[in-house]
């Protein structure tokens, strides 16, 4: 029977697993292959497992309860082993290297800031404090027909979105990642100009969720922080 996979732990993590039920839709108990130093986090499936809410939910619940005990290196949803003996295989070969890493993340969790800003309001700045873009616009309000006015419009607002969205990204970023033993910037998707990912210590987390709060409430702009974690360190398992 195949295993699913969720985490890998050191040998010495208490795995409470007590009460846990893994993926899948005859969800076998959550249980911990040994080896060597290090111990992987699995339960029995039988079927393909699907991205369902049930099994996402289940995943995440694995992940959170194994944090409480201790560094874990978190796998992403969906891995899967043939059984237990490759997954031991694994284990040993590659101790090292998950042993150098659960070192690193010991006593850390993730956050995760992502922010957006209300394009309206954004737009509205833009015009009050660009005189080009201003004058622009008041001209294709009042009707002239110049084929080119909108396209030059449209060319500068864009520049100075980007402009001013940067400048804050950097500024949100410079302000936080001081409190972080490490970080990493991904792209921004949807209306996000800052998807943030850090990792934060614990005795750090306290200062940075109360820096992080400040500083949401004092921005303006129309610019919405959006901060969740702690959370697995997916971002930082390498």
């Amino acid at each position: 029977m195949a295993l699913y996979v969720y985490a890998i732990t050191g040998r010495s993590h208490p795995l409470d697993l007590e009460g846990l039920s893994g993926v899948g839709s005859e969800a076998s108990r959550v249980r911990a292959v040994a080896a060597g130093r290090l111990s992987a986090v699995v339960s029995d499936v039988s079927e393909e497992i699907r991205p369902k809410r049930r099994d996402l939910l289940a995943h995440q619940e694995v992940q959170e309860r194994l944090m409480r005990g201790g560094a874990v290196l978190p796998l992403q949803f969906g891995y899967i082993a043939t059984d237990d003996s490759s997954v031991a295989d694994v284990l040993h070969k590659d101790a090292d290297a998950f042993l150098a890493t659960l070192e690193r993340l010991a006593g850390c969790a993730e956050y995760h800031l992502r922010a957006s800003q209300d394009e309206e309001q954004l737009l509205r700045d833009i015009l009050l404090d660009t005189p080009k873009a201003r004058e622009l616009n008041e001209r294709i309000l009042a009707g002239d027909q110049d084929p080119q006015l909108p396209m030059a419009l449209g060319q500068l607002v864009a520049a100075e979105v980007e402009k001013r969205q940067d400048a804050l990204a950097a500024g949100l970023a410079d302000s936080l990642v001081p409190f972080a033993r490490e970080h990493t910037v991904r792209p921004a998707s949807g209306n996000d100009f800052l998807n943030l990912s850090l990792l934060i210590s614990h005795e750090h987390e306290e200062d940075f969720v109360t820096a992080e709060s400040n500083l949401a409430r004092e921005i303006d702009g129309g610019v919405e922080c959006r901060l969740t974690g702690p959370l697995p360190p997916y971002s930082f398992v390498q």
